[in-house]
């Protein structure tokens, strides 16, 4: 009989190895690894059976986390292997049969400048109050930029940082600041819950690894009128959108209270892809949206889609429109033109730009 623990390991040490961000399992497949933004099949491996996903899967789980799996048919967790690498994972059903997604989560936490993201981020770390936002589609990074700017606090102020995170992804090294992780599942029963008790655990620094309704955004908000620094992230594509997300999110009748907290609060919004590059590997191409008096007023008057203008003409102040990041990115001929048309939201200005 095949030995799933020992498959697993195989399976999570070749995605390490590979530098992959995820390795997939599903039925009538071979388990595939994505490199650089693309999905490679393991064709040396044999497709998987019912038989072998489920193995693959139990072999995952505590008892405890598999009934949790059968009561809710899916499951978020973090998985430690063999203190080698740390994965976070979503096992789930598809056409009734088990399937998993395996998201490498890198040891060590990366620097702005290691990452290549725009400098002016260091700027988010040097404020004590308000309410910053990392925003872009799933697996381009928004994680990874959030870790880089908590280490960074951490490492420079006194400060008690608190992160709510489902599950906990990267693991901190406390320098002068004490970090508290909580884990939703396991030390807290939800993202609404953590955030209603945080302001009675003295935080100066809140991240919440995802505002999931409107009752964790207005949470947040409170948190960051009330003299707290307050990181969280969104799938969202743009800052305009980002803004509009979050007042929409809640009813019509408190939307103008919401708008006027948000122009109050609002730091700063970055909107991140990441490209593949010509080289290999891949880059962030970055949207920086600073809050300023234009900012905030468009905000309460919700004329959000004049924020692309403001953003364009304010880079004195250190804001990027994702046009600009890409446009740059083309002419190093760090990423193809093919690749900056894919992921920007009006790739006609950007012919325009990158020709200049």
């Amino acid at each position: 009989m095949l030995d799933y623990k020992q498959k697993l390991n195989d399976l999570l040490l070749m995605t390490a190895k590979q530098n992959a961000s995820d390795l997939h399992i599903a039925v009538g497949r071979h388990p595939s690894l994505r490199i650089d933004g693309s999905l490679i099949p393991l064709t040396q491996e044999p497709l998987l059976s019912p038989d072998d996903t489920e193995g693959l899967v139990r072999a995952l789980l505590t008892e405890e986390q598999y009934q949790d799996l059968m009561d809710k048919l899916e499951l978020d967790l973090s998985y430690s292997f063999e203190d080698k690498a740390r994965f976070r994972v979503n096992v789930y059903y598809q056409r009734g049969y088990m399937a998993a997604a395996l998201r490498l989560i890198p040891q060590k936490v990366h620097s702005i400048e290691e990452l290549q993201l725009p400098p002016v981020l260091h700027d988010f770390t040097n404020i004590s109050q308000g309410f910053v936002l990392v925003v872009g589609p799933a697996g381009h990074g928004k994680s990874t930029t959030l870790a880089a700017l908590l280490d960074e606090i951490n490492h420079k102020r006194t400060e008690h940082i608190i992160t709510i995170e489902d599950p906990v992804e990267y693991i901190f090294t406390q320098d002068k600041s004490i970090i508290s992780q909580r884990e939703v599942g396991r030390d807290t029963t939800g993202f609404s819950r953590a955030l209603k008790s945080v302001l009675r655990q003295d935080p100066d620094v809140i991240m919440v690894g995802e505002m999931r309704d409107t009752e964790s955004i207005s949470t947040a908000l409170t948190a960051a009128e009330t003299g707290h620094l307050v990181f969280s992230t969104l799938h969202t594509n743009s800052a305009s959108q980002t803004i509009d997300r979050i007042i929409d999110s809640f009813p019509a009748e408190q939307q103008s209270q919401i708008a006027s907290q948000l122009a109050a609060t609002l730091v700063g919004i970055v909107s991140e892809r990441l490209i593949p590059r010509t080289e290999g590997g891949r880059v962030p191409a970055c949207e920086v949206m600073i809050s300023n008096p234009a900012i905030r007023n468009l905000i309460r008057e919700r004329k959000t889609y004049q924020i692309d203008l403001v953003i364009e003409t304010n880079a004195q102040e250190g804001m990027i429109t994702l046009n600009r990041s890409l446009a740059e990115l083309v002419k190093n001929r760090v990423i193809s033109m093919e690749h900056a048309e894919m992921y920007s939201l009006n790739a006609s200005e950007l012919r325009i730009l990158v020709s200049k």
